[in-house]
């Protein structure tokens, strides 16, 4: 009974299944009727993005891995065998190294310690047969690390002072190697290097400071330095440091310096500045000038006014002094004077001339007034036998002093009330007295001087009214200030001019 009611159940539940799966098959059957797909089925977007991303990383990614051990075996294989101690072609032709410099900045200049500070960046570029390698690679671009495994060229900079490279946050160094064996090295260095000023046109002078370099062990049959067409960056967008100074251009020059170890070649860099004269002209030849024209005014002052007079010319003499003092605070000790120190020693001189006319004008005043207080000539009483010992002991005097005749001109006055002069006999010294031969001499100097002085020149009033001095300059005394007021500021004037056209001519 049972084995024929497992069979009906059976049946039923295959029935069953058959009348649940059949509509499936058949919206099936209707939807690849309208829509025939060929391929793998469709997926999201979603899925589809994210699968193209992977097989491109999974394609770059091969490549890299393709690449990177390529040229890892390029760089073993040329250095496997490489001497970096030895130089290229050694033994066969002498290296030749390209320079290149930029200049990223130029200053500043220390004229104290005739130094200035340049920040390039130094490249060189020579031809190694031992690094050359056929590949698909045009060059291999090496760090700094990597720069102590190659051989370098030993340039250094001979006028240098100081240099420092830089190694922040690396070093700043880079190697290029060329397939067909070129070397390309670039170094960034901060150089301070020494630069000889002549300051003998200064505030107006020109400078050219050189940078030098060459090769420190090799001479002139191994290594050779050239430039390329001259090629020389210079950044002028980055600021430069040269306060004083305006940057007017470069120039270069080649030559073989002979030493003990040999003949090296040595390129030199000569960078052209000019000094800018404003802040010069403001702080040194304004405050000169104007404490020259200061000094003038006390031609305007009374002769009465003593002490303003004398303080106007000591005060413009100590302001000079100032002025030339600061002009050499931060000045090389140098031994020759310039052109400003010139400037500034005849200001100086034309401020004392002022205070030392006063000076002049205020002695002959007060030796006029004092001569026309006592104009009589009073002789002192003689006894005749001290006066006739007197007469032998002057005439033999004179005829040991070749008849020499002592002469005193003084001012009588005449019946006319015209001053005339009169001369007077002076007893000479005798042997036995104070004053010997020598102040006798020298007396006789000052009179033979006095009368030269006379020959040609008349001060008035002494001389105003005679007839003997006719065909002679006449100088008023109480005039001489404004003789001052014309003199000093037309010498002056002319020297400006004189000096300006020198200077800016030379």
């Amino acid at each position: 009974m049972l084995s024929k009611v497992l069979p009906v159940l059976l049946g039923i539940l295959l029935i069953l299944q058959s009348r649940v799966e059949g509509p499936q098959t058949e919206s099936k059957n209707e939807a690849s009727a309208h829509d025939v797909v060929y391929g793998p089925p469709p997926q999201p977007l979603e899925n589809k993005l994210f699968s193209e991303e992977t097989k491109s990383t999974k394609t770059e990614t091969g490549r890299r891995a393709g690449k990177l051990p390529e040229a890892s075996r390029i760089l073993n294989t040329i250095l496997s065998n490489y001497d970096h101690k030895l130089r290229p072609g050694i033994g066969e032709k002498p290296t030749v190294v390209t320079v290149e410099i930029s200049v990223n900045s130029l200053g500043p200049l220390s004229i104290l310690d005739m130094e200035y500070t340049i920040d390039i960046i130094f490249s060189q570029t020579w031809y190694d047969e031992r690094l050359c390698y056929n590949d698909t690679f045009e060059s291999l671009v090496l760090n700094g690390n990597v720069v102590s495994q190659l051989w370098i060229p030993d340039t250094f900079f001979r006028n240098s002072k100081r240099t420092h490279e830089h190694e922040i946050t690396m070093p700043n160094q880079m190697v290029r190697i060329y397939k067909d064996g070129k070397v390309l090295y670039t170094i960034r260095m901060t150089i301070d290097a020494g630069c000889s000023l002549h300051m003998l046109r200064f505030p107006m002078d020109s400078h050219s400071c050189p940078l030098s370099f060459s090769s420190f062990s090799y001479p002139e049959n191994e290594m050779i330095y050239k430039w390329e067409n001259f090629k020389l960056e210079i950044n002028e967008k980055n600021s430069w440091k040269l306060f004083q100074f305006d940057f007017t251009g470069v120039s270069n020059k080649t030559e073989i310096i002979t030493t003990p170890v040999g003949d090296f070649m040595v390129m030199t860099i000569f960078f052209n500045v000019s000094r800018r004269f404003g802040y010069v002209a403001f702080q040194n030849y304004v405050p000169s000038s104007v404490t020259t024209m200061l000094s003038w005014v006390s031609f305007w002052i009374k002769t009465e006014s003593a002490p303003a007079r004398t303080s106007l010319g000591i005060t413009s003499v100590l302001t000079m002094t100032t002025l030339g003092t600061f002009s050499r605070k931060n000045f090389p000790r140098v031994s020759y004077i310039t052109a400003l120190d010139f400037y500034i020693a005849i200001c100086f001189v034309f401020c004392f001339c002022a205070l030392l006319e006063f000076a002049v004008l205020n002695f002959l005043i007060y030796n006029q007034t004092k001569a026309h207080a006592s104009p009589k000539l009073r002789h002192p009483r003689i006894d005749s036998r001290a006066h006739a010992r007197t007469r032998a002991r002057s005439r033999a005097c004179a005829r040991q002093h070749q008849e020499a005749f002592v002469c005193q001109i003084v001012t009588t006055e005449g019946s006319d009330g015209e001053d005339r002069p009169s001369c007077s006999a002076q007893q000479p010294p005798s042997p036995g007295s104070p004053e010997g031969p020598h102040s006798l001499c020298s007396k006789l100097a000052c009179c033979e001087w006095c009368k030269g002085f006379k020959k040609y020149f008349c001060m008035v009033p002494d001389c105003e009214g005679s007839t003997w001095q006719q065909g002679r300059l006449c100088i008023h005394v109480y005039r001489l200030d404004n003789y001052s007021r014309v003199v000093f500021p037309v010498t002056f004037f002319f020297f400006n001019v004189l000096y300006w056209l020198v200077c800016l001519n030379l």
